[in-house]
């Protein structure tokens, strides 16, 4: 039986094979971990990639990072972007051909559906026939053997029997139709469940990969004001220890003129 695990579990494998120059995926998670199904250990590595980007942010926010660091930052980012889109693309493949396996045994069940129903009603038009046979013979023994109530009373019988076998195949159809219906209820929601679900996904991935894009632009941006800041506290201490070099100079002189 598979062990649960935690986000942190997650992350910190992910954060180990990314050091070790390798993308994380969901195959190299479970055998990091030894554990996880793969919708779990999807779902985590989303968010961790989610939550990457404010992690190098916060680290290229850091002083003292010089400016190759920080575009390896951002080059780290976007790759982990463009491998999270081509997931992304899997996925969505994944689904479509699910919904399209679903729409397919969708129709053959309508076909089967139809086909049991179209027997069912030529079983009905035959019985009818069949009673229409039988009321015909009975009104003819009745009209020529009106005292054999005997005889009369066997083929009164035989037709309610027909009709009981006609009331048994319309409740039936009556059945089979309600089930038919039932299940196209239930297959066209599933379907735009389904849909609404893989729109849904879409959405939110497009957006995580615009909101990255953007942070990946803005990152140069950051590590030059960065690089600047630096040389002007370079220039300030460079100032103070000229200054503090100057400074004693100024008593030795006060004793000459004394003197």
């Amino acid at each position: 039986m598979a062990r649960g695990i935690t986000q942190e579990q997650v992350n910190r494998a992910a954060d180990a094979l990314l050091t070790a120059g390798e993308n994380p995926t969901v195959e190299k998670i479970r055998a990091a971990l030894g554990t996880g199904s793969p919708n779990t250990v999807t779902r985590m590595l989303d968010t961790w990639r989610v939550n990457l980007g404010e992690r190098l942010h916060r680290l290229q926010s850091l002083p003292g990072i010089p400016a190759d660091v920080g575009q390896a930052m951002a080059e780290l980012w976007r790759v982990a972007v463009e491998h999270a889109d081509l997931l992304l693309q899997a996925r969505l493949s994944d689904d479509r051909a699910a919904l399209t396996a679903a729409e397919a045994r969708l129709a053959d069940e309508r076909t089967r559906w139809a086909a049991t129903l179209a027997e069912a009603e030529m079983a009905v038009a035959q019985a009818q026939a069949r009673r229409e046979l039988v009321e015909h013979a009975c009104a003819t023994l009745d009209g020529q053997l009106r005292d054999s109530h005997a005889l009369r009373d066997d083929v009164l019988q035989q037709r309610d029997r027909v009709q009981a076998i006609t009331d048994q195949q319309r409740a039936e159809i009556e059945a089979l139709r309600a089930e038919q219906a039932l299940l196209g209820t239930a297959m066209r929601i599933e379907r735009e469940q389904h849909t609404a679900h893989m729109r849904d996904a879409e959405n939110r991935a497009h957006q995580e990969v615009d909101r990255a894009r953007q942070e990946t632009k803005l990152l140069p941006g950051r590590a030059a004001a960065l690089e600047a800041a630096l040389s002007q506290q370079k220039v300030v201490k460079a100032s103070s220890k000229a200054s503090k070099a100057k400074s004693p100079a100024r008593p030795k002189a006060t004793e000459r003129r004394k003197k």
